[in-house]
């Protein structure tokens, strides 16, 4: 099971424009059906937002989440090692 990473009104809001952009897909679909690449690709993607909005899971920012702990991550490690560097270890001076 993944955790969620969105908040309840995120989703609410995922649910919600993902039931319209079917419903904009499939009525412009049944009227100009040679049309069908683009509007199933835009039903195929308001489906991928309802189901972010049901689970409260979204893969963009999971990836987004991670690469920003990483990122941190490694800036911590080189501030210790720029720290360390610049550092002596002479004892105190009384």
């Amino acid at each position: 099971m993944v955790k969620p990473n969105i908040g309840i009104v995120n989703a609410l809001v995922r649910i919600t424009c993902g039931f319209t952009t079917i419903s904009w897909a499939t009525a412009k679909l049944t009227r100009q059906p040679w049309r069908s690449d683009s509007y199933l690709m835009m039903a195929m993607l308001g489906g991928m937002k309802i189901a972010e909005g049901i689970t409260r899971f979204c893969p963009m920012t999971y990836m987004f989440e991670q690469f920003s702990k990483e990122q941190c991550s490694q800036e911590q490690t080189k501030q210790k090692m720029q720290g360390s560097m610049y550092s002596t270890n002479f004892p105190p001076e009384s």
